[in-house]
């Protein structure tokens, strides 16, 4: 193992018991080592995502050798890295996804799965891009297969993975709808150069419909799931893909009209990025690399960040994201 001068000990924050947010507690613990393939990061700033929540509930399945520490994303330092990696050097500024344990002040990363910091762009944001980039592009992209001239429907639009969605559209010239609960919100979607439904006020399925001339939208990125899945159906197009990747609304969907699906050859799918392998991973870091490092190099689709935390009140960074009110992401500094 290569490393620069680093401290044997550091300070982490751990899930106690599954519950509430005060279950968060700081403990030292011995600082990790990369294995073959990992590079060791000084971390200055780590993503709080939805999954972070959920695992800190007890409710998020995790995935066989999952670092039980939350944290799915960091920016850094790379202090060190293990046998047979290449690709970086020590003192590098990178960014990347974790398999958890982000919430610390140091974590080791699959090389794979890290990427340099963006010319230009701070601690902050770097440690905002990772997880919602990461997710974004593989559902969006890859899965539901959105390209240029399409029509995009993504619920809870000013979430992180929401608001990034939205740039990614406008950057790659897709029209893109979004849903949020009020005019705050409308309005920071249409900044974003998409077209608002407030589902408090409007059915979007029927609102979909009218406003595209009742074609329909080509995917629906959903982190809602089951009380959405009728009216998602309805907004489809022909030849639309749903593409889950989120249950706020539930799991379970009561009656399913297979008869819609038929007649729209419609396609239902999802994923999440924790279980996938660490080769399916870099693949999609490799994406990014092409695909949308040029567009952060030229300033744009920086992920909004709407509060910052010190790592030590990692709880109330927790009860923001249950608040509700943030648009875009949450940050801890450290």
């Amino acid at each position: 193992m290569n490393t620069v001068a680093i401290p044997e000990r550091m300070t982490e924050i751990v899930i106690s018991t599954p519950g509430g947010p005060d279950v968060l507690h700081p403990r030292v613990v011995d600082v990790p080592h990369p294995r073959r393939g990992e590079v060791l990061v000084r971390v200055e700033a780590a993503g709080v995502n939805r999954p972070d929540v959920i695992q800190r509930m007890g409710r998020y399945p995790m995935p066989p050798g999952a670092h039980p520490t939350p944290g799915l994303e960091v920016a850094g330092e790379v202090v060190g890295f293990g046998d047979d990696t290449n690709g970086f050097a020590l003192g590098e500024k990178v960014c990347g996804l974790t398999n958890g344990g982000g919430y610390a002040e140091y974590c080791v990363l699959p090389v794979g799965q890290t990427l340099p910091r963006p010319p230009g762009v701070d601690a902050i944001h770097a440690a905002a891009i990772p997880e919602t980039f990461f997710t974004v592009w593989a559902n969006l992209f890859r899965i539901g297969r959105a390209s240029k001239g399409q029509r995009v429907l993504v619920h809870g639009g000013t979430s992180g993975i929401g608001t990034t969605a939205l740039m990614l559209c406008r950057e790659f010239g897709i029209q893109a709808f979004a849903t949020a609960g009020s005019e705050r919100k409308c309005a920071a979607i249409r900044k974003l150069g998409a077209e608002a439904i407030n589902y408090h006020e409007q059915n979007f399925a029927l609102a979909i419909q009218e406003k595209t001339e009742g074609h329909g939208v080509d995917v629906i990125l959903d982190i809602i799931g089951g009380s959405y899945f009728e009216r998602n159906v309805a907004a489809l197009a022909r030849d639309g893909r749903l593409v889950v990747i989120g249950f706020l609304g539930g799991t379970v969907v009561e009656q399913v009209d297979l008869q819609a699906l038929v007649l729209k050859r419609a396609c239902v799918t999802g994923s999440t990025m924790r279980a996938r392998s660490t080769a399916e991973k870099a693949e999609i870091a490799a994406d990014l690399r092409l695909h949308v490092w040029p567009v952060f190099a030229a300033g744009r689709c920086l992920p909004i960040v709407d509060q910052v935390f010190p790592l030590s009140r990692a709880a109330d960074a927790h009860r923001a994201m249950e608040a509700g009110e943030h648009i875009g992401k949450i940050v801890l500094k450290v």
